[in-house]
């Protein structure tokens, strides 16, 4: 198959959730827009002050990058937003524009104001194991709709895991079952499965990004724990 996973692709970069639902305003406060020329480009969480976490392929070469904190409508100056460019982008350094080790941090030029519009989020523990079908939820903005239509408020969407053994035989040598999980259903910005960030957005598939039998896969974040450690 086709697969969707960088920035020159557009819709695999963006935060989309197809067939969610809007959001309670401000009830996921660790939700990040990463945004370039003002303009939302990717999702991405905020696990400390100064640093937020996201996709590789989110790093873009036109214009410098903001993050957007505290925002429900991304088209709106709401007074609960923070917004704060990035100082430096740590890539994961095993990343060369193919499909692995699709994770960057942000670090910030600034610390962000934490009060009950904006909080970090915890990570979860090294390595551990997310079971298959249990309930995780997805959420961002941008693609609502197969055809491409956006939505400037935040969406979410509760979906069920997958097992490893079924991604790898859909995805085949795409899919690494050390570092990569995979869902049903719609695609997102992070992964949050009981209340810790699962995965971020990794790839899906070109042709129909909303194409169920082509879960979308996460980047596994348990697995990057050591490195995402040693560049705070």
């Amino acid at each position: 198959p086709l697969l969707l996973p960088f920035s020159g692709r557009q819709r695999a970069a963006e935060s989309g959730i197809v067939g969610g639902r809007e959001a309670k305003p401000h009830s996921r406060p660790y939700m990040v827009s990463v945004q370039y020329r003002g303009v939302h480009s990717c999702g991405g969480i905020l696990i400390q002050r100064d640093f937020v976490l996201t996709a590789a392929h989110c790093k873009y070469t036109w214009g410098s990058c903001t993050v957007v904190l505290g925002a429900h409508d991304i088209t709106k100056k709401e007074r609960t937003q923070q917004r704060i460019e990035v100082d430096e982008y740590f890539a994961h350094p095993g990343f060369t524009g193919n499909l692995n080790n699709d994770i960057m941090l942000l670090k910030l030029k600034k610390n962000a104001t934490l009060n009950k519009y904006v909080r970090t989020i915890g990570l979860p523990k090294k390595n551990r194991e997310t079971p298959a079908n249990i309930k995780c939820a997805v959420a961002g903005w941008g693609l609502t709709r197969a055809n491409g239509s956006r939505s400037n408020v935040l969406k979410e969407a509760t979906e069920k895991m997958q097992f490893s053994t079924e991604c790898k035989h859909i995805w085949q040598k795409h899919f690494n079952s050390g570092n990569e999980i995979t869902k049903a259903g719609d695609s997102g910005g992070p992964l949050i499965c009981n209340t810790k960030p699962q995965g971020i957005t990794a790839f899906t598939l070109a042709e129909d990004c909303n194409n169920p039998q082509y879960p979308h896969v996460y980047t596994k974040v348990s697995s990057f724990i050591p490195w995402i450690n040693a560049n705070f």
